[in-house]
Formats: C-alpha cells, structure tokens, sequence
C-alpha cells in the first residue's frame, strides 16, 4: 500500500508528480520514471562476504509494484544503473517480479553499471536506448555539462549522482536528504535504490529543490 505525501508540479506543460519513493509519475505519458535503482548491489556484496539484509532487494521490487499498481502505469522508464553489476542472483527475482507485468512498457536508458549482456533484457521485452526523446523530455543517465546542455534536444531528465541536499538544525546538526533538483534545462533525480549513498550538490537560486524525508516530499527552493 502506498502511503505519503507528493508534490504536483507542473513542468513544460507536463503533469508531473513527485513521490516520496523516489521516482516520478507523468500523467500524460502514464509513466513511471526512475534513476539508479541498482538491483543486485546487494547480491553482489554478498557474493563478496559483505553481510547485507536478504530482503533489501524484493523491498525495491515491491515497492516498483506499489507504484505502478497505485497509478494505473503503462510505462516505466529507467534512467540507468538499473541492475548494479553482471548477472547474481537477483536477476531471478527481477525475472519473477517481470512476469507479473507482461503489458508493461520497460525503457532502459543505459547507464554505466549496465553491463548485463543486452541480449538479456530484450528477452524480457525490455527496450534499451543510450538516450530518448519523449515529448519535451530527454532521457539520460548523466547529468550533462553546461557547455552541452545548452545544446540538448529537450529539457533533460538524468540520474547518476544521486543527489542530495544538506539542511542545518538550530543545534547545529546537518542532515543530507534525497532529493530532486530541478534547473533551468535539466532535472536530476534522486537514486531509487535504497541501498546507495547521496553527495549534497549545489543548486542556484533558480533551481527547484524538492527534498525527501521519510514519507514526504518537500519544497525547499
């Protein structure tokens, strides 16, 4: 069950809604977008003796399930990083959880930890692009550099550096939360994996910043 709070926001004429789970419903395209969800980190630490919980990552997959079941989505589009590393044990819950969504539309923009063998994700009837256009939006992995993005063919969505932003307490303390950050040509979204860091990343006083805490998302520019 899906429970929190969102944020509607409006962006190039395209509905956009703001989840707590880390990841975007665009009302238009019937769509789910996340970044860098990283399946099988941590499989992959396991398998190098580090100890992580077993369920961590049938959390990320039931939490995909939630969303899509709570919006009615056609489509999911990945911003990249989707599967950590080769091939572990967790793609075989990812082919389960897979089975469960047959009509579902699956974009995966590459990113650079997506090194399964393409031939992979086509069995599942996943569609893969380096980067896509779709309406005023184009989808990418990395963030792109100012010399570039001025020349970008829409306004960009992008994952990689899951970023955060960094509040200060009245005693002193500081906390760095997910967020996503949105400026005037590119949004970078938070990484959906909970089972990743986040680097505190500057923003200008034109961006907009939408924090996350717990079960809510947050203007806070």
């Amino acid at each position: 069950m899906i429970t929190g709070s969102a944020i509607h926001f409006n962006l190039k004429n395209q509905d956009l809604l703001l989840l707590p789970q880390k990841a975007i419903y665009w009302r238009q395209e019937k769509a789910l977008i996340a970044a860098d969800v990283h399946l099988g980190k941590v499989g992959h630490f396991r398998k190098a003796g580090i100890a992580v919980p077993l369920h961590m990552e049938q959390n990320e997959l039931a939490v995909l399930s939630d969303l899509i079941f709570e919006h009615k989505a056609e489509k999911l589009i990945l911003l990249g990083d989707f599967f950590h590393s080769d091939m572990n044990a967790d793609w075989d819950w990812f082919i389960l959880w897979r089975s469960q969504f047959p009509k579902l539309e699956i974009i995966l923009i590459k990113g650079n930890h997506d090194i399964i063998d393409e031939a992979h994700y086509r069995h599942l009837n996943i569609i893969l692009h380096d980067e896509l256009l779709i309406g005023p939006f184009l989808m990418l992995h990395h963030p792109l550099i100012d010399e570039d993005i001025k020349d970008a063919a829409g306004y960009v969505f992008c994952g990689h550096i899951h970023p955060g932003i960094s509040l200060a307490g009245k005693a002193r303390q500081h906390i760095t939360l997910p967020c996503f950050a949105f400026g005037d040509r590119q949004a970078i979204l938070p990484s959906f994996g909970k089972f990743t860091g986040r680097v505190a990343i500057r923003s200008n006083k034109t961006d907009r910043i939408f924090a996350i805490a717990k079960d809510k998302v947050l203007a806070i520019a």
